[in-house]
């Protein structure tokens, strides 16, 4: 097993104003000035508060099968379902992966949400979502070149709770990642804690790719790869 730590520095994700507005649903030029300042004061106030930390640790020992369209690895078995299993079958090797942007920004979405300042705390909540899959791209882009140095490529990274993998699968993931990096801890329900954290599963080997999310075989309309990156 090889482990990857990361520490992300906030401004090296890089988010916009406009990119949060356009999650947020507004258009290019549609949004309020008062919209447009609030994300812009979010932004700049996350750049401190956010702890952005990612790590990925490879498994070499992984059995797929076709029948029940699973992964095991290292003697557990995750049942990923059809869509994921067809994505990274062809995998010899797997990597998985956990990414947070710590507690505090979904400690205070949630204060301004008990406080009634909901439009402050639905900022709060959507600029942590975007910047913990922000930086989980940059996980992914730097495993993506260090597997290029072995002739290897990845494949997408999919997590519990998308493409039929069920949520409460968290369990057998973070039982294959004691003492993770990242400091995230998982609720008997399978919810991270932190709230803005990621975690999930990326194939690797010679014969796999990294695609353009192929949201046309999902029926997760929320998705957030669908609105991001379809």
């Amino acid at each position: 097993m090889n482990r990857s730590t990361f520490q992300f520095d906030f401004k090296d994700l890089k988010l916009t104003v406009s990119q949060i507005e356009s999650v947020m649903g507004y258009k290019q030029g549609e949004s309020h000035d008062m919209i447009s300042e609030l994300v812009s004061e979010i932004l700049k106030e996350a750049e401190t508060i956010c702890s952005m930390k990612a790590e990925y640790r490879i498994y070499n020992d992984i059995l797929f099968d076709d029948i029940e369209k699973t992964v095991t690895i290292n003697n557990l078995t995750l049942n990923i379902k059809k869509i994921i299993y067809g994505q990274i079958k062809k995998s010899d090797s797997a990597a998985l992966f956990l990414c947070t942007a710590g507690e505090e920004i979904g400690i205070r979405s949630k204060k301004s949400m008990k406080d009634n300042d909901l439009l402050r705390g639905y900022v709060y909540d959507v600029v942590g979502s975007e910047a913990v899959e922000a930086a989980a791209d940059l996980m992914q882009n730097q495993m993506e070149e260090d597997m290029k140095v072995m002739d290897r490529r990845i494949t997408n990274r999919f997590s519990p709770g998308y493409c039929g993998w069920m949520v409460v699968e968290q369990h057998k993931l973070f039982d294959l990642m004691p003492d993770n990096f990242c400091g995230i801890r998982l609720t008997p329900s399978a919810l991270m804690d932190p709230i803005k954290s990621v975690s999930g599963l990326i194939g690797i080997g010679k014969n796999v790719e990294r695609a353009p999310y192929t949201c046309s075989l999902c029926d997760m309309k929320d998705c957030i790869y669908r609105r991001s990156k379809a």
